[in-house]
């Protein structure tokens, strides 16, 4: 099943005001609403989204930024905040492309970026 069609709206709204849910459950709710979600929910959902990678990545800069404005994260750095390697950051990224069949990775000739 695809990953747009396991979630409705409905369901990924309740799940994200409740307080108790499972944080994969409420993560997993989260980046549906970032992929499907309607306009006002998704610019809410990356305006908070960005103060808490400012706030808890304070070592986290953008090196780029997307067309439509969306920041754009060096790969090395991703994996030095979160604590692994490289690799592993690619590999979730690869994960997350293969998942929201869409492209998240882009190979700039050197370490990489990632929007």
């Amino acid at each position: 099943m695809d990953f747009k069609d396991q979630w409705d709206l409905e369901t990924a709204m309740k799940i994200l005001q409740n307080q108790t849910v499972e944080s994969k459950l409420w993560a997993e709710a989260v980046e549906w609403l970032l992929l499907y979600g309607p306009p006002e929910i998704v610019s809410l959902l990356l305006k908070a989204s960005q103060q808490a990678t400012d706030s808890c990545f304070s070592g986290l800069y953008s090196v780029n930024y997307t067309n439509d404005g969306q920041p754009c994260y060096d790969v090395a750095q991703i994996a030095k905040s979160l604590g692994i390697s490289k690799e592993e950051a690619k590999d979730i990224i690869a994960r997350k492309e293969l998942l929201h069949n869409r492209r998240y990775f882009f190979d700039d000739g050197g370490s990489g970026t990632v929007h």
